[in-house]
């Protein structure tokens, strides 16, 4: 999947490099300490190639850009009601892909890929568009891969269920399958399991 294009390699460089200003610090996979964004940025690509090592490049992009500098509008920002939390999942959406036009523009890129790659970040066309479900099956598999067990110790059970049953019925039938090949710890399978049951 690598594309040796100097504007491909310079968005990503700047991607990153945003990314990189994430205040708060995880783990990869090899101990080490690295800022949130840029590690969530790099599985997404990393999944990305095992998924569809020949997806187009706007994918590539919208992959790499997913949460680009998502700090900047924090949860905490919006009331903690349902409405609120699909603005503020809104408001990221629009920022990701403003910002994300804006560094590709820097970039090099021309109007119609930075159009497209926004048209990706913001979901639109859902489950008209393959190119954004195959988007929206990586997103899943990063989330139940890397984040589903974090996220399950922070709530109760039927949360997590709900969360689930709700991740679901956003994929394909090959990202099902996907998913079910993820190496689940025994207490995230039987969530899953207990979920899909």
């Amino acid at each position: 999947m690598t594309l040796t294009t100097n504007r491909f390699a310079e968005a990503f460089r700047l991607f990153d490099a945003a990314n990189s200003e994430d205040p708060t610090l995880e783990t990869d996979d090899h101990g080490q300490p690295i800022a949130k964004e840029l590690l969530y940025a790099q599985r997404m690509s990393a999944c990305l190639d095992r998924v569809a090592p020949d997806a187009p490049e706007a994918v590539q992009l919208a992959a790499r850009a997913q949460h680009i500098r998502r700090w900047h509008i924090p949860r905490a920002d919006f009331a903690m009601t349902r409405p609120a939390y699909h603005q503020w999942r809104n408001a990221l959406k629009k920022y990701h892909a403003e910002l994300a036009g804006q560094l590709m523009a820097q970039a090099g890129y021309e109007p119609e890929l930075i159009a497209r790659v926004q048209q990706l970040l913001q979901k639109q066309r859902l489950k008209d568009d393959p190119e954004v479900q195959l988007l929206e099956d990586v997103i899943c598999l990063v989330f139940l891969e890397y984040y589903f067990l974090p996220f399950a110790a922070q709530h109760p059970e039927e949360k997590i269920i709900e969360i689930v049953q709700k991740t679901w019925p956003k994929m394909t039938e090959r990202g099902h399958a996907l998913a079910l090949q993820l190496p689940f710890t025994p207490e995230a399978l039987a969530l899953v399991t207990k979920a899909l049951g």
